[in-house]
């Protein structure tokens, strides 16, 4: 009986451990790294969250290696109503885009679950690692309370997609061992013969 006890209460446990959790706001880049010079789209995302009426965050990029071009509202906080928001400001030189914001607007309740905040477009303009992060987050429920939240950065990689060629000295070394490897295959068949 005690052991059906201890599983209950860990099962409980448990469930109210997920029940009380933050939402996490992150970036969807994929896996894949971005070629020099193309576009891509990157998804900023909301999990976990309960009664979501009204958010707002800024971006930090690293201005190296991209260049943002738009950014688009994602449909989430729609589900529940009517909504005005903006798409913010975007500083190429800062790297950062801000003050992007979204609200629902009359009486009712907040949106619960996960789904899309914002898309953001960028321009890969450099080869390296850039950095994607989150400043100035307000999320906030139907009462105007403020609440509690976890958010992830991510890393886009970013590579010229141009096959290296090797250089002319390298060539030579290769050319200079195949013909060395030839004359002792010949040196080989003329001595058997």
């Amino acid at each position: 009986m005690k052991l059906w006890k201890n599983l209950v209460a860990a099962v409980l446990l448990g469930a109210c451990a997920q029940a009380w959790a933050d939402p996490i706001l992150s970036f969807d880049t994929g896996s894949s790294p971005v070629v020099l010079g193309s576009t891509q789209d990157y998804a900023v995302n909301i999990a976990d969250v309960s009664d979501l009426y009204s958010y707002q965050f800024s971006i930090n990029y690293d201005a190296r290696y991209l260049r943002a071009v738009g950014v688009t509202e994602g449909g989430f906080l729609a589900t529940g109503g009517d909504t005005l928001g903006g798409t913010g400001f975007i500083d190429n030189g800062a790297g950062t885009i801000s003050f992007i914001y979204n609200t629902l607007y009359g009486g009712g309740p907040g949106v619960s679950g996960s789904g899309l905040l914002a898309s953001i477009r960028f321009e890969a303009i450099g080869v390296g690692n850039a950095v994607l992060s989150f400043t100035d987050v307000a999320l906030l429920g139907s009462s105007g309370d403020e609440f509690a939240f976890d958010a992830a950065s991510a890393q886009v990689a970013v590579i010229s997609g141009v096959a290296e060629v090797p250089e002319p000295a390298s060539m030579l070394l290769i050319g200079a061992g195949l013909a060395g490897v030839a004359a002792l295959r010949r040196r080989g068949v003329a001595a058997r013969v």
